[in-house]
Formats: C-alpha cells, sequence, structure tokens
C-alpha cells in the first residue's frame, strides 16, 4: 500500500482531518489520482465540521462523493462502498440539522456528524491500481 495513503488513513483515524490533507496532497499532485483527490476532500469535509462550517461540510461531502462514485465498491485497500454511504449519511444529516429553526446558530457540529474511520484493509488491494506506481 502507498506510505501516503497508509499515513493518511491513520490520520483520519485519529481524527486529524487538516493533517490528513496534507499528507495526501503531495502524492495526488504527484500522480494526478482523482482517488486521492476524492479523499483529500472528503476528509476536508471533517475539517470543517470541526471548524463549525456546515456549509463546507456538504460542499466538500458533494465533491468527493461526485469522484468516489466511480471507483469499485472496494478500492486500494479502502472500502469506497462504506466510506461513500458515510458521506451521504453525514451529509444528510448536517442538511436536516440546517433546516430546523436553529440554523446554523449554536450548533456543535461535531455532535451531528459520526466522525470517519478509514480502515484500510490489504486484501482489497487489487493490484492493478495506478497508484501502486506513482506514490
Amino acid at each position: 500500500m502507498p506510505a501516503p495513503l497508509v499515513r493518511f488513513a491513520g490520520l483520519v483515524d485519529g481524527g486529524r482531518y487538516w493533517e490528513s490533507h496534507e499528507v495526501l496532497e503531495e502524492a495526488w499532485r504527484r500522480t494526478g489520482s482523482a482517488f486521492y483527490q476524492g479523499l483529500i476532500l472528503y476528509a476536508s469535509a471533517f475539517v470543517h465540521a470541526r471548524r463549525g462550517t456546515p456549509h463546507g461540510i456538504v460542499a466538500q461531502l458533494d465533491k468527493a462523493e461526485e469522484i468516489l462514485a466511480s471507483y469499485p465498491p472496494a478500492y486500494l485497500g479502502v472500502d469506497v462502498e462504506a466510506l461513500l454511504r458515510h458521506a451521504r449519511d453525514t451529509r444528510r444529516r448536517v442538511q436536516a440539522r440546517r433546516s430546523t429553526r436553529e440554523a446554523d446558530r449554536g450548533t456543535d457540529w461535531g455532535e451531528v456528524v459520526e466522525w470517519p474511520r478509514l480502515d484500510l484493509d490489504p486484501g482489497r488491494v487489487r493490484g492493478d491500481e495506478p497508484e501502486l506506481g506513482g506514490a
């Protein structure tokens, strides 16, 4: 598994979303991997959750889902299907909360979202992923 992806997953699992984004960004720029870009957008949604910006949460999840939906259910050791399900559920929770009278004021968005986990499974690596050769 590519070292930047392994570091990214560890940081996401530890709730360090900004740092995870930074770790994977260099590999993304070097390889041009849309998959890495989708993961970066996914993590950045939770940076917005920490900052309390629901519009950013929804916008980043929308972009991440658009990119990652074209990947198979498992890719490069990532359970893409579970990640997309988590993104959809999180987006729905945020949108539902924003539609209440409280709107964005006073909401602790960290209590609204379910924080992600990105457990990598080497058994879900096909071996032909382009990222294996360039990251």
